[in-house]
């Protein structure tokens, strides 16, 4: 088990609904839980699935070097890159309009 956070934008009130079985909305598209490995498998299979437009991050405590790493679904400016085994995050730029 460990702990986990997943933090959603613009997604279905389905995939919400979803998401509040396994873990603990604390604020509106935050939840959190400690949950099994297979249980946030079958959770990030549920995000993938169900989010539609929206983005979606999903985080857990793990034992790598920053104690936790992340997967990330949909569109956004954050964007996950690796850097000598670390999962950091890098922030694409704002498009002209």
């Amino acid at each position: 088990m460990s702990m986990c956070v997943v933090v959603t934008e613009n997604v279905p009130p389905r995939l919400r609904g979803r998401l509040a079985i396994w873990l603990l909305e604390v604020r509106a598209g935050v939840y959190i839980g400690d949950i099994s490995r297979p249980i946030r498998e079958m959770v990030w299979q549920q995000i993938m699935e169900l989010a539609e437009e929206g983005n979606v991050v999903l985080a857990w405590a793990t034992n790598t070097e920053s104690g936790f790493d992340f997967q990330t679904y949909g569109t956004n400016r954050r964007v996950p890159v690796d850097l000598d085994r670390l999962r950091l995050v890098s922030f694409l730029p704002f498009k002209n309009q």
